[in-house]
């Protein structure tokens, strides 16, 4: 069974830096992608970043040129460097994974004050 563990949210002050880490479990395989989800009160979830097996990385307007994301294809592991964190920014961090299926996490909480 596939199980993808976040780890890194927490509170920060506006232009602060936080680091996301997510591994994948229970695979015998190399996902085709994974990436950052992203769910803010009362809103619908949303895309964050994606990274491919091959490294090439997609990321939403909003959080182009601050966050970054990394993979570790091997190990089936994916961070999210986020910096110059907004207070828009705040809301729940869900890893997912794709291979055949979508896979997600239970979610980290991020939350940016001012």
């Amino acid at each position: 069974q596939v199980r993808l563990v976040e780890s890194g949210g927490g509170l920060v002050q506006a232009g602060g830096s936080l680091r996301l880490s997510c591994a994948a479990s229970g695979l015998m395989f190399s996902m085709n992608w994974m990436g950052w989800y992203r769910q803010a009160p009362g809103k619908q979830r949303e895309l964050v970043a994606t990274i491919t097996r091959g490294g090439t990385a997609n990321y939403s307007d909003s959080v182009q040129g601050r966050f970054s994301i990394s993979r570790d294809g091997a190990k089936n592991m994916v961070d999210l460097q986020m910096n110059s964190l907004k207070p828009e920014d705040t809301g729940v961090y869900y890893c997912a994974a794709y291979k055949l299926s979508t896979y997600w996490g239970q979610g980290t909480q991020v939350t940016v004050f001012s």
